[in-house]
C-alpha cells in the first residue's frame, strides 16, 4: 500500500463511520412510558414486560409520540421515521390479561354472546356516540371482543361494558 492510498481510505471510511444511524435510547423510551401510564412494568395499567432491549429502531428527529391504549397495548410511533411498536399493557386482576396470555384473576361469565346485537359506544367528558354492531365472539365484563358495524368493513376490536354495550378503546 502506498502512502497516498492511506490518506485516501481515511476520507473513504470517515464518511461511513460518520453515516453509522443512531439508535433510540430504549432506556429513556421505556422510563417515558412508564411515566405516562403512572404505573410500573408488571404492575396493572402499566407495561405488562420491559421494551425487547434487542430492538434497534433509528432514533427518532422527533418526540415519539405515545398514544392511546388500544387492543391491550399502547403504541410508541415515530411518524418521522415511520417506525411503531406496541408494549402491551398490564390488565388489573379479575379482567383477562390479553398480553400475558393468561388470567390474573377468576374468569367472569359472558355477558356478551356471538351474534348478539350490540350498542359500541365511544365516550369522553364532552360527548357520547353509539352505533349498533354486533359482536363476533363471546365476552364478559373488562374483556375484549371483535364487533361488526356494518358488513362492509372488517371487525374493530371493542371492550364489554355490560350486557349489550361495548366500548371504542382509547375512549374513556
Amino acid at each position: 500500500m502506498t502512502m497516498r492510498a492511506l490518506p485516501l481510505l481515511a476520507l473513504l471510511a470517515a464518511p461511513a463511520a460518520a453515516a453509522t444511524p443512531q439508535f433510540q435510547n430504549i432506556d429513556a423510551l421505556e422510563a417515558r412510558l412508564i411515566n405516562a401510564l403512572g404505573a410500573g412494568i408488571g404492575e396493572p395499567g402499566g407495561p405488562a414486560a420491559p421494551i425487547d432491549r434487542r430492538l434497534k429502531l433509528a432514533a427518532c428527529p422527533a418526540t415519539v409520540q405515545i398514544e392511546p391504549p388500544a387492543m391491550g397495548a399502547i403504541a410508541l410511533r415515530c411518524a418521522a421515521l415511520n417506525w411503531r411498536i406496541r408494549v402491551p399493557i398490564a390488565r388489573l386482576a379479575g379482567t383477562q390479561n390479553v398480553a400475558m396470555g393468561g388470567m390474573m384473576g377468576a374468569k367472569a361469565d359472558p355477558v356478551v354472546r356471538r351474534g348478539d346485537p350490540v350498542d359500541l359506544v365511544a365516550e369522553t367528558d364532552g360527548f357520547s356516540v353509539s352505533v349498533s354492531a354486533v359482536a363476533q365472539e363471546d365476552g364478559a365484563p373488562g374483556s375484549r371482543i371483535r364487533v361488526k358495524a356494518d358488513r362492509q368493513n372488517s371487525p374493530i376490536f371493542a371492550e364489554v361494558i355490560e350486557s349489550g354495550r361495548v366500548r371504542l378503546p382509547g375512549f374513556k
